[in-house]
């Protein structure tokens, strides 16, 4: 790890990580974004490829950084018939083009499933985690065990600073939806527990199947059999069998969580998991006869992700917070991405997102392919991230939102720059999102595998 690397990455145990003006870290990072260049470029076959057809050499302005950013997509341009047929030699050769350490794949060639697949490489140093693919193919990233190890020091610490809530073991966790079980989730919520679940308690853990990285890709394959119709009759019916299954555990884990809940209700609560699932489980508490006035004053939220398509009435927030008792100031939302380690916890104050000293905002223009002009102020456009915390791959990553980031000092008198929580994905806007550099890198990501 470089020396600006380092002195950036070490502020995630400052309190004052938030309060840094962008000025004043301008000079670190962008040397910070050079050592890491330097680095990887020969480790990483794809930072090489892109800058041998940039000609750069080194990295000496935010601007010289862009052409070394890689779209999300470059991590779902594994052909999806490699999982299907089980061919985790091909699959083990495109993961390492995005590896910054290279992927055993002889060791790994021979496994029953994907997730015997996963096992194997985590026992070499290699986990491997995967987006839910509610929207399409899952993007399969890969990480390090230094990478798992900062996820858990960052996840407490920006928890900590976004909700005031101090780790001191005497809460019990609740978890209101099914989680991924992928190394990345399996780090932060040991992290969660460590530092927040009263001990003399065991952790409630939701009443439903877990989620494996085989079974989140075997959906997204089934699913895509069944939208260009090329399902058989007997995938048809797997489909079928198992989405009612999953919605049947669902529905009876409502109020098996419901009544726990309730029984628990004396004791400072931390409850966590998507809006669906909060509304839910909140409602069927109400149907129990318990409410705000129920539950201890102190309880603490932390919201994952946005609605994911679920139709709730429009004051779903409010009744959430009415059933559990959660105030304003124990409200903990973040911001961030499966390609990110790191999050951008929302401020108490409300309305933004705070991004720390080592994650380089580089806000480009609707095409991914340039970075727009700074403005004193705020500004609108295709949010790009360099995440210098990230070991196991490559940091730099062009995303699908559109945002709008502010450099001015924040309602709460944090200097740093924090995001507004106006996020949408241009996705969602238009209908489709094309960045300008996504074809051509994930036909090399795919053609070198």
């Amino acid at each position: 790890m470089g020396k600006a690397v380092e002195r950036l990455t070490r502020l995630v145990q400052s309190e004052a990580r938030y309060d840094i003006p962008a000025g004043d870290l301008q000079a670190d990072q962008i040397a910070a974004l050079n050592e890491r260049f330097q680095e990887r470029r020969d480790a990483i076959k794809i930072v090489g490829r892109r800058a041998d057809d940039a000609g750069l050499k080194q990295v000496r302005s935010f601007g010289e950084a862009v052409p070394l950013l890689l779209p999300h997509t470059a991590y779902k341009s594994y052909p999806e018939s490699w999982l299907a047929q089980k061919r985790w030699d091909r699959l083990s050769k495109w993961l390492d083009t995005v590896s910054t350490y290279r992927v055993p794949a002889d060791t790994v060639s021979v496994a029953n499933e994907v997730d015997d697949w996963i096992e194997k490489l985590s026992a070499q140093g290699f986990f491997v985690s995967c987006s839910s693919g509610t929207t399409g193919k899952s993007a399969v990233l890969v990480a390090s065990q230094a990478d798992m190890d900062w996820c858990k020091t960052e996840a407490v610490a920006a928890y900590t600073w976004g909700s005031g809530v101090q780790p001191a073991k005497d809460r019990r966790i609740f978890g209101m939806a099914p989680v991924a079980q992928v190394p990345r989730n399996l780090a932060t919520g040991e992290a969660y527990t460590t530092a927040l679940q009263d001990p003399n308690y065991e952790r409630f853990a939701y009443p439903v199947p877990p989620i494996t990285v085989g079974s989140l890709t075997q959906m997204v394959v089934l699913r895509k059999a069944i939208a260009d119709g090329t399902a058989r009759p007997e995938e048809l019916a797997t489909f079928e069998k198992m989405s009612a299954a999953r919605q049947q555990a669902v529905n009876e884990a409502v109020g098996i969580t419901a009544q726990a809940v309730v029984d628990a209700r004396s004791s400072k609560l931390h409850v966590s998991g998507l809006w669906s699932g909060l509304y839910a489980v909140a409602k069927a508490v109400r149907e129990l006869g318990y409410a705000a006035q129920d539950f201890n004053p102190e309880n603490s939220i932390y919201v994952g992700g946005g609605l994911k398509r679920a139709n709730l009435p429009d004051d779903y927030r409010e009744f959430v917070y009415q059933t559990f008792n959660i105030q304003a100031q124990r409200n903990y939302q973040n911001y961030s991405m499966q390609e990110l380690h790191s999050g951008m916890p929302r401020c108490r104050e409300g309305g933004r997102y705070h991004v720390p000293p080592w994650v380089v905002p580089l806000i480009l223009d609707k095409s991914g392919d340039k970075l727009l002009p700074v403005p004193d102020d705020e500004y609108e456009g295709r949010a790009a991230f360099f995440d210098l915390s990230i070991d196991g791959r490559w940091g730099g990553v062009i995303s699908g939102d559109r945002i709008s980031i502010d450099f001015r000092p924040c309602a709460c008198g944090s200097k740093g720059p924090s995001i507004r929580d106006t996020i949408v994905r241009y996705a969602d806007l238009e209908g489709d999102d094309k960045i300008g550099c996504a074809g051509t890198v994930d036909a090399y990501v795919r053609g070198v595998a």
